[in-house]
């Protein structure tokens, strides 16, 4: 199957001039690519938007920085840090320091793949087949979007639903930046503008992507991000709605186990978009790095990231295989991030069920199904005894039994008010702070409180 290509234009590559005697000879290499031929040249543009996909699945963002980054600020005993690295420490600790080199990895790549995003959006007219250009475009405000999105949700205190969300969030940036000469110095626009341009975006691309693009992002994964967006946005009725979309119609299936769903060398029948990783990049995946044993690709012996025996009490049937998808590497390790080559599954299809689920239950509808079969659903899948009634507790404990270790649970307290042990689920320390190079670069950037 094909995967992404690392490649990295050379968009601002600087002309070597050579002095010899009295002639100066200006070389180009084979490599160089001038701005001008790449924001020109169609097939320039695609190997930009290629890079985008490839710095997204980046050790930095969506190959592990911004999960690991969740799932640590949210702890409350579920797991220990074992590791030797300062940064991650200081997630688990809720004690973030504006120089902490995840963080600024973290939005430092956020915004080269904004701005790669913007570089096709200014320059799609370099495209002679419309469809390919109408592809490109959706899919780069895919990528834009789904940025945005996450460095709201790290950098911002909770998306409140019904309420002008008039704290900061995110500078939004618009125009691609192609001379470091010529750079703007932004402010951060306001939460609720953000969340206002990432649902512009993904609804953009949802009505321009195929519903079939090989291991790129199609119509249903911008509907299945949609439906995560709206239930961030406690906008149960869109949530619903995007995620019945993406059951019906996206041809994605639940695999036959759990187990199935993971450490793939190809995407599953459940992805509805998989970060590709393979044999010579596989140090881009820091779930595999940070949550696994040594044997199986983790950075020591003993995982950096191990289990507590509190997390086991989330199990409510010693049959479910979620409770038993775990292994021993002196200390407990999720089998979720075993595989060091196998690529990172970004929205499944079980999400969806859980979105539906939720909606459906808190608006008293039934649409697609009923909560309880949707819940039921994925409890046969891992074997575990089925509910004849659901609550809102119990859907909510489910979505934690599919989805722990995924990054989904410092998004989930946020969204849901549920404090982190003795610190409200709206404090500071639960907010990333803008990266002290950010800040000492662009005074117009203002710091988040506590920093």
């Amino acid at each position: 199957m094909k995967k992404f290509i690392n490649i990295k234009i050379g968009i601002l590559l600087l002309t070597i001039s050579l002095i010899s005697c009295n002639d100066n000879l200006n070389i180009e290499p084979e490599q160089y690519l001038s701005t001008e031929v790449v924001i020109s040249n169609s097939e320039n543009l695609s190997k930009v938007l290629n890079n985008a996909y490839n710095d997204a699945r980046s050790s930095s963002s969506y190959g592990g920085s911004i999960a690991i980054a969740s799932e640590l600020i949210a702890d409350d005993g579920d797991l220990w840090w074992n590791g030797t690295y300062v940064d991650p420490g200081e997630f688990i600790e809720k004690a973030m320091l504006s120089d902490n080199g995840f963080v600024e990895s973290i939005w430092m790549n956020g915004y080269d793949i904004i701005n790669q995003a913007n570089i096709i959006l200014g320059n799609s007219s370099a495209y002679v087949d419309e469809d390919e250009k109408q592809t490109a475009e959706a899919e780069a405000k895919f990528l834009r979007a789904m940025v945005y999105f996450d460095l709201a949700r790290l950098f911002s205190k909770p998306y409140t639903n019904g309420i002008q969300n008039t704290q900061l969030g995110v500078p939004l940036v618009f125009t691609a930046v192609l001379d470091p000469k010529n750079i703007d110095y932004p402010t951060r626009n306001t939460l609720e503008e953000v969340y206002t341009q990432v649902i512009t975006d993904l609804t953009d691309a949802y009505d321009l992507l195929p519903s079939s693009n090989g291991v790129y992002a199609t119509k249903y994964s911008a509907a299945a991000l949609l439906a995560r967006v709206y239930l961030q946005m406690g906008d149960y009725t869109n949530a619903r709605d995007m995620a019945d979309e993406v059951i019906n119609n996206s041809g994605a299936s639940l695999t036959n186990t759990f187990s199935g769903a993971f450490n793939n060398d190809e995407n599953s029948e459940e992805d509805l978009l998989a970060w590709q990783v393979t044999s010579q990049d596989a140090s881009s995946n820091y779930l595999n790095l940070f949550f696994a044993g040594s044997d199986f690709g983790g950075r020591s012996g003993n995982p950096d990231i191990d289990v507590e025996d509190q997390h086991y009490d989330i199990y409510d049937d010693s049959n479910d295989q979620r409770a038993n998808f775990f292994y021993e590497a002196k200390y407990w390790c999720t089998t979720k991030w075993q595989y060091q080559f196998g690529n990172i599954p970004f929205i499944r299809l079980a999400e969806m069920y859980l979105i539906r689920a939720e909606s459906n239950f808190r608006l008293t509808t039934t649409v697609g199904d009923t909560p309880v079969n949707d819940i039921n659903k994925l409890r046969s899948r891992s074997t575990a005894s089925t509910f004849g009634t659901v609550d809102l507790d119990i859907i909510l404990m489910e979505r934690k039994r599919e989805l722990s270790f995924e990054g989904f649970a410092l998004f989930d307290a946020k969204r849901l008010g549920n404090n982190i042990g003795t610190i409200s689920y709206d404090a500071n320390q639960l907010v990333l702070p803008i990266p002290l190079r950010e800040t000492d670069a662009n005074t117009n950037l203002e710091q988040n409180p506590g920093y």
